[in-house]
């Protein structure tokens, strides 16, 4: 497969940053690579259009930075985490669990099945989908 520069860099730049600043949680990577995922990478994350948590009946009482959390913990998910080994985040009484499935190709492209699990007010919704990894490094979700 081939990839350009920015393709093959990104991806390896953002998981030694979130490698390097993750602590773990009650089983899950978090973490202070929260921040350089959202300065390096809003365009990444943008292209998850709104990811599963937007999906999710809860996520409509997500408030925007929450949302901006959730949607870091997905991209992180997909990105960098084993598969299996949740993702967690925390908001202001809400919080959610992002587990990606080990990855797998179909064509060229690498993809991964996830559930994304929020908690808002005691209450688990999950939500579960698959996103691949475009030409350009971005992960897009599966309709």
């Amino acid at each position: 497969m081939k990839t350009g520069l920015r393709g093959a860099f990104f991806p390896l730049l953002l998981a030694t940053a979130t490698v390097s600043g993750c602590t773990t949680t009650s089983g899950g990577v978090a973490g202070a690579a929260g921040a350089a995922v959202a300065t390096g990478a809003g365009v990444y994350i943008t292209a998850l259009q709104g990811g599963l948590v937007s999906r999710n009946a809860g996520g409509a009482q997500l408030s925007k930075a929450d949302m901006q959390r959730a949607l870091e913990a997905e991209y992180r998910a997909l990105e960098a985490a084993p598969g299996g080994q949740p993702v967690v985040w925390q908001g202001k009484g809400v919080s959610g669990s992002v587990v990606a499935a080990a990855p797998y190709q179909v064509g060229s492209q690498n993809c991964r099945q996830y559930s994304h699990t929020l908690t808002v007010g005691g209450w688990d919704t999950a939500t579960r989908g698959a996103a691949c990894r475009n030409a350009d490094g971005a992960w897009a979700p599966l309709s």
